[in-house]
């Protein structure tokens, strides 16, 4: 019998991920709970976790990544936590690295997962990705998602942390449209999240930082290497960035015109 000390929870957040969440599952099926909140999908999502048989789905209502996660963190039974998005597989290697790590009683409380992204099928191996990594595998008990952020989430953890071997698969690209709707997506949470923090719009911004993370990731982080695939996720990632910058003059203005109306 599995110590309690050596079971793991599986936590995956969902929007309209048909096509993404069932290989994700089929790659965490050795977890020992696997939960899934969904903000609401359209798309026959919610449907199909409903009928998966090793599956506990909820409904919770999407604000921010940072909430919706610490909300899937809450539901966990098990102290050990394998967080996915539902776009990730967890292959064979790193699966077999999670169970052994987990096993050992290390003395390390999170792990850093790096990833090989997927431009649909094929990988990319350069565009500013090569080097990325994220708590992905720690214990409930010694981590937290930090407030500060509500997009790109940061775990924040008490006690030393390692780095897994094999690399977590991400399929991020499913086709153009899709991934420039989450670039523009992430643009305007990052845009909320500066407004809160009361960083203001800055026109040297609004140009310069769109072209050097296009220039960064295209040319010094090799992103031509990729061919088109590169051009492409090059081009989107700057134009996140175009967003954020957009988005936080939209939320300036707003909050002048209240004021003004507000005023006696």
């Amino acid at each position: 019998m599995k110590s309690s000390n050596h079971k793991i929870t599986a936590l995956i957040i969902t929007y309209n991920e048909m096509g993404y969440v069932e290989n994700c599952l089929k790659s965490v099926d050795f977890a020992d709970e696997i939960i899934v909140v969904d903000s609401f999908s359209t798309d026959g999502t919610y449907e199909y976790l409903q009928n998966h048989p090793k599956v506990k789905v909820l409904q919770h209502p999407f604000k921010n990544f940072t909430l919706q996660k610490s909300f899937a963190l809450e539901q966990a039974s098990n102290d050990w936590i394998l967080f996915l998005d539902a776009d990730e597989v967890v292959p064979e290697p790193l699966r077999d690295e999670i169970i052994e790590t987990i096993k050992s009683d290390e003395s390390h409380v999170a792990y850093w997962f790096y990833r090989q992204f997927m431009f649909r099928d094929q990988p990319l191996r350069f565009s500013g990705w090569q080097t990325d990594k994220n708590y992905r595998l720690f214990r409930k008990s010694k981590a937290k998602f930090s407030d500060k952020k509500i997009v790109h989430e940061t775990l924040e953890v008490i006690g030393s942390s390692g780095i897994l071997k094999a690399k977590l698969i991400h399929y991020c690209y499913k086709n153009y449209e899709d991934y420039k709707a989450k670039m523009l997506k992430y643009g305007r949470l990052k845009a909320k999240e500066d407004f809160f923090k009361e960083r203001t719009f800055n026109y040297i911004f609004y140009i310069i930082k769109p072209f050097w993370k296009f220039f960064n990731h295209y040319i010094l982080r090799l992103g031509f290497l990729d061919g088109k695939k590169g051009r492409i996720i090059c081009y989107l990632n700057a134009l996140g960035v175009f967003e954020r910058y957009s988005e936080l003059k939209k939320l300036e203005t707003k909050n002048e015109i209240a004021y003004y109306l507000l005023m006696p």
